[in-house]
């Protein structure tokens, strides 16, 4: 009896000793995140969540996962593709569970550990925050973070890369939403014509009209798509005509102060040749009909930015159609290639 107490002993003993060798452990690959020598420096806060391999590879199946969403097949990369800077290429407005139309277009998703507000409107403060908005919205994925939590806790590939990125192992609303930023705080666009130029790097130069357009750009654009992020994170009213059907109020919803009525977050500029239609709605389709609304088609809406306001009374940026051709030469040298083909970020 003792020998076979013995044996039975030594079975569970082996069994349990193979079987904890292939659960993961916690032993985390740390990511050194770039900070490119001719940005700002970057505002998000590593030190209260640290990007390592596990976390990043873990936030990009996330950011690919379908069971986001209520219906298990809109992921975050449904609005916003690789190859137009993760935006929602084609769509004016975004697209959501069950044939939902939201009311924005699907903004890039490029630099974010740089931004201290996100969304049009800056309704989240927090890049950890930003998730939430468009998992629960019933016009975009529609589902609960409970939900989230419950679909992931049952799939074992996940319960194997929780316990691979986060120390306590958990799935949790906080473990996914970390995990979506360290993916997230990685896509650095910086390696355009334009970076490499002003770097001084593989000797680029800028042609002619690159550099008119350069020069016209820093004096009638740059107070507003400031420093190399090309832009302030600023919102401002630019004297778009008020669209009746979604009488979008912009800032004001957020905060409901009479000032943002009509403000929108000021946009980047970078890889913004891919990033087409433009403005908040996606109103605009092309470069040449943005700059003609700024020359020419701007509206008093009754809380457009002073800084738009001409001598004569009018609201608007005067621009030759030289200097609209040149500007767009310039924007187009914003077009990073590297990080728009970048295999990191992708799917497969």
């Amino acid at each position: 009896m003792k020998h076979i107490s013995y044996a039975v002993w030594l079975l569970v003993l082996v069994f349990s000793c193979s079987e904890s060798s292939d659960i993961a452990k916690y032993e985390p690959a740390i990511l050194d995140i770039e900070q490119p020598s001719n940005f700002p420096q970057i505002v998000y806060n590593l030190d209260n969540n640290q990007v390592t391999q596990e976390g990043f590879q873990l936030g990009k199946d996330l950011f690919y996962e379908g069971r986001l969403s209520s219906n298990n097949a809109v992921a975050c990369a449904f609005c916003h593709e690789q190859g137009f800077a993760f935006t929602h290429h084609g769509h004016n407005l975004s697209h959501g569970v069950n044939g939902g139309i939201g009311k924005r277009n699907a903004q890039p998703i490029q630099n974010m550990a740089f931004q201290t507000s996100f969304m049009w409107d800056g309704a989240a403060s927090h890049l950890d925050l930003q998730p939430i908005i468009p998992i629960t919205s019933e016009l975009e994925m529609g589902e609960t973070l409970s939900n989230v939590v419950e679909k992931l806790k049952a799939d074992s590939y996940y319960q194997d890369q929780f316990t691979r990125a986060f120390e306590d192992g958990e799935i949790s609303t906080e473990n996914i939403l970390k995990a979506l930023s360290q993916f997230m705080v990685t896509m650095i666009s910086s390696n355009s014509k334009y970076d490499k130029y002003v770097r001084g790097e593989d000797n680029v130069t800028l042609t002619t009209i690159e550099l008119d357009g350069l020069q016209t750009f820093e004096t009638k654009c740059a107070s507003c798509h400031a420093t190399d992020l090309f832009t302030d994170n600023s919102f401002r009213n630019n004297g778009l005509l008020v669209n009746p059907q979604l009488n979008d109020k912009g800032r004001f919803d957020i905060l409901e102060n009479p000032e943002d009525l009509y403000k929108f977050k000021v946009p980047s500029l970078r890889n913004i040749e891919y990033t087409y239609p433009y403005m908040h709605d996606g109103r605009f389709s092309t470069l040449e009909v943005v700059l003609n609304f700024y020359d020419s088609g701007m509206v008093d809406n009754g809380n457009v930015d002073p800084q738009f306001l001409r001598e004569d009374g009018s609201y608007g940026i005067t621009l030759s159609d030289y200097e609209k051709e040149s500007i767009i030469a310039f924007l187009k040298t914003l077009t990073d290639y590297e990080f728009l083909e970048d295999e990191r970020f992708s799917e497969f």
